[in-house]
């Protein structure tokens, strides 16, 4: 996919520290408290991925815990999925009350220096698309770059499955 010059994209790199749990969090820098399904953020999930209210989602990883490399593109626009490079991709809508997000693991306490600063999104508070590209869930394995997420802005859409080979997304028989 080619992109014009115009656009806007961030790539950062990071280790992601997991102390048990097997999820990373991206969480809204001013409000992230999952709820229980409010009527004007519904829950949803897409396998690897989940949103539990406005400012929040959890993003499921092959290990339950270690430093995981982690890859996040911030982009002003559909920077397009990487469908020759990983086993399973999927896509799902995502509310930023604040326009500010960070990356984090699951930690026994809080720490704010283990919680990864991103970019701020470029078209501030507002709806965005997640795009969760993911290499080694059967193999709970988690090697520098099997862990890439975008974000971009988009309007609300249902949650989508771009790529699956893992056993992870696969329907049950």
């Amino acid at each position: 996919m080619s992109r014009d010059e115009s656009s806007v994209v961030y790539t950062k790199r990071m280790d992601v520290e997991v102390e048990d749990c097997g999820q990373v969090y991206l969480l809204d820098r001013g409000d992230y408290e999952a709820t229980d399904r409010p009527d004007d953020s519904p829950t949803h999930s897409v396998g690897l991925i989940e949103v539990k209210g406005r400012g929040v989602a959890n993003l499921y990883i092959a290990t339950q815990w270690g430093m995981i490399p982690f890859t996040v593109t911030v982009a002003d626009r559909d920077p397009g999925a990487d469908l020759d490079g990983y086993e399973d991709i999927v896509e799902i809508s995502f509310e930023s009350p604040s326009g500010e997000v960070f990356l984090v693991g699951w930690l026994m306490d809080w720490d704010d220096e283990k919680a990864h600063n991103l970019s701020p999104l470029l078209s501030g508070p507002g709806t965005y698309r997640l795009r969760y590209h993911v290499r080694g869930m059967d193999e709970e394995r988690c090697a520098v770059d099997d862990h890439y997420l975008q974000i971009w802005p988009a309007p609300q859409r249902d949650p989508a499955v771009l790529k699956t080979t893992d056993e992870t997304l696969r329907p049950e028989a």
